[in-house]
């Protein structure tokens, strides 16, 4: 059982790690701009990480909240986004130099296996019921599908813009591009366009996530912007008011009634609760509760933004990147501060809030 400690030995000072959560040893040398955990056929718990310094690294996570750094990869530009295959084999690695390389970890080799004409910013597996592939999204304008055994992607949809975010849990996809457009996709028998939503939003979508209903279908998702606002929007309401914004990662407003705004960098969904994590530029995590719209936590402010954040394959470990997000341009940059991953025992803190 991953459980919380306060007598660790990999734990840095309180500024650094203010939730005094376990760190991840060894973590990358820049910005961090990916995260995910091994799938559930996996008995032990891997977590890669994708960064701007061209590297994709892997760790083992024991129950202890031990990590041991187990491989590196390197790409030929900043790594965007990363994945794993269903299986667990093999991680799915896509970068600013135009491509996407598969890491076969039990070999430790990287071959390529999906290219664009512009930087790679979003890379998805699809486990379907009649086919697996990979989805990738691209600044090209392309969404494409490939089987990774082809040079040739499967299908090429075009975008009416470049692909800034994406999410994809079969039989649904969902890409968010610059200019604020949302498209839906069905992946079922062969992808294609369901239907294109308004953005509830009134700036540019940083990230989003789809979550699922009670049957465990995908049923609609949450949308992240610069401006400190999450949209929760389902495919297709049963009630108009079933969709809603709300604010978060602001600064509670100054004497003069202003109020700092921060970008929303990521959002993860819990895979047992359903419940919400967001993780913002303040440099700070919040859990929420989407069906009762409430807080469940927020976090203390770390020294840096928050870039990422995942969730294990049940719920038990929650994990966040703390690295600087350039949202404040190169003149706030300090190469003196440190990149961190931490991760936190959030099953409990995750759970809704019953209803008395």
């Amino acid at each position: 059982m991953f459980t919380q400690s306060t007598t660790l030995g990999n734990t840095t000072t309180s500024s650094s790690n203010p939730m005094k959560d376990f760190e991840v040893v060894s973590p990358p040398d820049d910005s961090i701009s990916s995260l995910a955990f091994s799938p559930a056929t996996l008995p032990q718990n891997f977590l890669v990480a994708g960064s701007w310094d061209c590297n994709v690294r892997c760790w083992e996570v024991e129950q202890t909240g031990k990590t041991i750094p187990k491989s590196m990869q390197t790409m030929g530009g900043p790594v965007l986004d990363v994945c794993w295959s269903d299986d667990g084999t093999k991680v799915f690695m896509a970068a600013c130099d135009k491509m996407v390389k598969c890491w076969d970890l039990g070999s430790n080799q990287s071959i390529q296996v999906a290219a664009h004409d512009a930087p790679v910013m979003t890379c998805h597996w699809i486990k379907g019921t009649n086919y697996s592939c990979l989805m990738t999204g691209s600044w090209d304008k392309t969404l494409k599908f490939w089987d990774t055994r082809s040079p040739n992607p499967m299908l090429t949809i075009n975008l009416p813009e470049r692909c800034y975010c994406a999410d994809a849990d079969y039989p649904m996809a969902v890409v968010g591009t610059a200019g604020r457009g949302l498209i839906i996709y069905q992946l079922e028998g062969t992808p294609h366009e369901y239907k294109r939503v308004e953005s509830p939003l009134k700036y540019q979508h940083r990230c989003l996530a789809i979550f699922r209903d009670k049957k465990k279908e995908p049923t609609g998702f949450a949308l992240g912007s610069v401006e400190g606002r999450v949209a929760i929007q389902y495919v297709n309401p049963t009630n108009p008011k079933e969709n809603f914004t709300f604010k978060c990662h602001r600064s509670n407003g100054a004497p003069n009634g202003y109020q700092d705004i921060y970008a929303v960098n990521d959002i993860a969904f819990h895979p047992v609760h359903g419940t919400l994590a967001t993780v913002g530029s303040d440099g700070t995590f919040s859990f929420w509760d989407k069906d009762a719209r409430t807080k469940l936590k927020p976090s203390e402010p770390m020294e840096q933004p928050i870039t990422r954040c995942c969730f294990n394959h049940n719920g038990q470990i929650f994990a966040y990147a703390v690295s600087y997000d350039w949202s404040k341009g190169h003149e706030f940059y300090n190469p003196a501060k440190k990149n961190h991953i931490f991760l936190r025992s959030s099953y409990d803190e995750m759970k809704p809030r019953t209803t008395s």
